[in-house]
């Protein structure tokens, strides 16, 4: 069984089961954390943006540049870890996986 390590905007850590075929926002979002998705996952309104503990975020797929406009035009903090959980497919060389859910822009 494959494990997420998430903390959610109001400091609560929760351990997830990791899902293949599902995005990380979909896994956040069924584990009830604070994730809204209201693109559905589209990469268009980053209203599902995590930071992802740095010993994890080279072991993901670059962004691409709508995600990278997506984060930009949010208005909340970006940094180098941030990435929109929906264009993280969840696969098994995640287990383990870390993150924080970003706060509200």
């Amino acid at each position: 069984m494959s494990k997420i390590y998430a903390t959610d905007r109001d400091g609560t850590k929760v351990e997830l089961e990791g899902r293949e075929n599902m995005s990380l926002m979909e896994i956040l979002r069924l584990g009830g954390l604070s994730i809204e998705a209201l693109c559905g996952g589209s990469c268009q309104c980053a209203t599902c943006h995590v930071f992802i503990d740095e010993p994890w975020i080279n072991d993901l797929k670059p962004q691409t540049d709508f995600e990278e406009a997506a984060l930009e035009e949010e208005g909340s903090e970006v940094a180098s870890n941030s990435r929109l959980s929906c264009q993280i497919k969840w696969h098994e060389g995640l287990d383990g996986i870390v993150l924080t859910v970003a706060p509200e822009a």
